[in-house]
């Protein structure tokens, strides 16, 4: 047996049997379900990188899902059929032993993708894209990640993670989940047991290892490396669960080639040419334009089919987002493209991490799909006479206290 064969059997030697191949929980596996929302009675699910079916089997179980269950390794699938076979689930549970990043799988065949623990052996930014084929209309994608959650790692866990695989923060994850053209319905990040339901019955395993077997003394090595570095370091990396839906709009920050297209939607969607202008005047104020939160939804032909823009405005003195104006092509009205752009350049603000306070201005029945309330719940309040319903707020995640007083525009708005 050469030194990698030997290399591979000891590592899962060391797997073989535990209840779970990576940092998770029945609980967290709940989770992410209750975030995806309504299924079909009995939804099709492709379990990628499954190991020996932990999350397979549940969905089975509980949202009585038809499971496609998809691993390289061939020991975790036998696993995984005499257990959906012993809980009288065989008849929902279809194992395939095949490569997650080379699958012979039709298009559009799967309501939803799962893969907790496992994106990261052929990478976040290639499983989105990858993956997205697979989803039937109105699919969603669940998958988890490990990243950074701290701004500044130390040397240390930096040394340990650039040898294995390359983290990124919450923020930039999400922004690469939008950039690929999904809306995010939830994050999740994972609570410290699921790393214990992992490491504990693997060191327990090292423990009572042959460091003698072929290839054991090594795979040894780098497990009880693995679990050490955790113990020092795992206030600054984690799991996050990721809920995906993909959206039939592409949506991005806007570029210079884009701003004329940007003046005639919203020339177009206005009675008056005044928020086309808005957004020009706007474009010149360095004190209130943040190139990054300036976002377009393009059609399928690749013309500017929504705009939204964030800008910068203060509230009781302190910093917030202003959201105006949003537009959408008369021809892609009531189409979803403005809802795509407006979630995108939340979700990028969100990603930002500066600001905590969104304030909007404008139709009461139509804000309150992206989570703004009326601002005066929040202490906000506008320097003229507005009612109350229509001036609307939305708290941003991040640290840091919700600003309170008056909203001060900048000067484009004429307020």
């Amino acid at each position: 047996m050469s030194d990698n064969a030997a290399s591979y059997e000891a590592f899962f030697a060391l797997h073989h049997g535990l209840p779970r191949q990576g940092p998770g929980s029945d609980a967290t596996t709940r989770h992410l379900l209750s975030l995806v929302g309504p299924l079909p009675a009995r939804p099709r699910v492709l379990d990628l990188g499954c190991g020996p079916g932990r999350a397979a089997l549940l969905l089975a179980a509980e949202a009585g899902a038809e499971v496609t269950a998809v691993d390289l390794h061939q020991p975790f699938l036998d696993e995984l059929d005499a257990a959906a076979a012993a809980r009288g689930l065989g008849d929902r549970v279809t194992t395939v032993n095949a490569d997650m990043g080379a699958l012979d799988l039709p298009d559009g065949s799967y309501d939803l993708v799962w893969a907790e623990s496992s994106a990261y052996s052929i990478g976040f930014d290639t499983a989105l894209r990858s993956w997205r084929r697979l989803l039937a209309p109105g699919g969603t994608l669940v998958l988890t990640e490990c990243e950074w959650t701290t701004a500044e790692p130390s040397a240390a866990a930096r040394a340990f993670w650039d040898r294995h695989y390359t983290l990124r923060t919450t923020e930039a994850n999400r922004s690469a989940a939008v950039a690929a053209g999904y809306t995010v319905l939830g994050v999740h990040p994972q609570p410290e047991s699921d790393w214990d339901a992992y490491y504990g019955p693997l060191g327990e395993r090292a423990d009572a290892a042959d460091p003698g077997a072929p290839g054991m003394a090594g795979a040894l090595a780098a497990t009880r490396e693995e679990i050490r570095v955790r113990a020092e370091h795992g206030d600054e990396y984690g799991y996050t669960g990721y809920v995906l839906r993909p959206s039939r709009w592409r949506v991005r920050p806007d570029a210079d080639a884009d701003i004329a297209a940007v003046h005639a939607v919203n020339a177009a969607a206005f009675p008056t040419e005044d928020e086309a202008g808005l957004v020009d005047a706007l474009r010149a104020d360095p004190g209130a334009w943040i190139d990054a939160l300036s976002y377009v939804a393009e059609a399928p032909d690749g013309t500017v089919a929504a705009y939204a823009l964030l800008t910068r405005c203060r509230v009781g003195g302190a910093a917030a987002l202003c959201l105006a104006p949003v537009a959408t092509a008369p021809e892609h009205q009531r189409s979803g493209a403005g809802t795509a752009v407006v979630e995108a350049v939340l979700d990028a603000a969100r990603a930002r991490g500066v600001e905590r306070l969104v304030v909007v201005l404008g139709h009461p029945e139509y804000y309150p799909r992206f989570g703004f309330t009326p601002a005066s719940g929040f202490g906000v309040r506008a320097g003229f006479d507005v009612p109350d319903e229509a001036l609307m707020a939305l708290v941003l995640d991040g640290p840091g206290e919700v600003p309170r007083g008056t909203i001060d525009y900048p000067p484009a708005f004429g307020v």
